[in-house]
């Protein structure tokens, strides 16, 4: 396993919660790193702009007199996630920011991030940058990042349709950094066979947004349990990235999810605006292809207490056919 030394002895099972736009908050972020795997917002969540430094000193500070006073706990460290586009106008200060309180991981998308990784190893930190494929990890690896995060098919919000069965192994081939998998990963089973194809961590997102700490509608939250993987519609319109939603959600916005426009991916904007009247992480609800397997809204803890019984289990029942 390919972890660097912020990861080791820090979790209680192998997982990332993904950056989530709009549910995830600090909240979100402190619970799951309390339960024993790591936490990560999007920095664009932090409106206005001081806010993100509001958010990271609560985080730091909450997690530290966690651990003080349980000093037996796996408590792991946080992450906050920057969008690297033109239309973010915000990264620079952002990045500084995160420089200042030397966030322990930086999770980067789009553009390989060579000015982000060489900010983020002033201080120690880690980068991991998300990928679709194997030219944008080529890319991502030439900049220096730490980790490469696999978005496969099937990941909720922005998402490929390489199966990690091909895309893990052919990034192994050139990379010996950490790789992070994401692609409908719900529970410690998936979680395991995410470790099984040779990734060091699962990077899991859509389940967390029904967790009673999730800043999501109650109306999101129910959906996930009600809706399975055939409700889930593949698309640009919203971003200009292609990705995975909710489609009763498109309809309830008075679009047909059947019939969605291809959008112009030059005019992505992850600026104050959006791309449509419709604000695509408020409107229309993100999800993943594993939405089959949510059936309740528990507290982070009992759920990550869940997920690591399925994993030990999962781990017992390989052992097992293996032998």
């Amino acid at each position: 396993m390919s972890l660097p030394p912020v990861l080791q002895n820090s979790l209680e099972i192998p997982v990332v919660g993904s950056p989530l736009f709009i549910v995830s908050g600090p909240e979100l972020v402190i619970a799951q790193c309390k339960a024993g795997i790591v936490g990560s917002f999007p920095a664009l969540n932090a409106r206005p702009e001081p806010v993100l430094e509001e958010w990271i000193i609560r985080i730091k500070t909450e997690l530290a007199e966690y651990q003080a006073t349980n000093p037996d706990k796996k408590v792991a460290p946080f992450a906050v996630n920057q969008i690297c586009h033109a239309s973010n106008d915000r990264l620079m200060h952002d990045m500084e920011v995160c420089t200042k309180h030397e966030v322990p991981i930086i999770i980067t998308s789009l553009r390989p991030p060579a000015e982000i990784v060489e900010a983020a190893h002033s201080y120690g930190g880690k980068v991991f940058h998300d990928v679709i494929n194997v030219k944008h990890a080529k890319k991502a690896a030439e900049q220096g990042v730490d980790g490469l995060i696999l978005v496969c098919a099937g990941a909720g919000g922005h998402a490929g349709t390489l199966s990690p069965f091909a895309l893990v192994r052919e990034v192994k081939e050139f990379f010996d950094g950490t790789i992070l998998l994401s692609g409908s990963i719900s529970d410690g089973f998936s979680v395991a066979s995410a470790l099984a194809l040779g990734a060091d961590l699962a990077y899991v997102g859509s389940r967390f947004i029904a967790t009673e700490e999730a800043n999501a509608d109650p109306k999101y939250k129910d959906a996930l349990q009600k809706y399975a993987a055939d409700d889930i519609i593949y698309s640009n319109l919203f971003t200009g990235v292609h990705g995975n939603y909710l489609a009763p959600s498109i309809a309830d916005a008075g679009l047909d999810p059947n019939n969605l426009p291809v959008a112009d991916k030059t005019k992505m904007n992850f600026g104050s605006g959006g791309n449509m009247k419709q604000k695509a992480w408020k409107d229309i609800w993100g999800c993943g292809q594993g939405i089959g397997l949510i059936n309740d809204s528990p507290s982070v803890g009992d759920l990550v207490a869940r997920m690591k019984a399925e994993f030990d289990e999962a781990r017992e029942q390989f052992n097992a056919k293996a032998s």
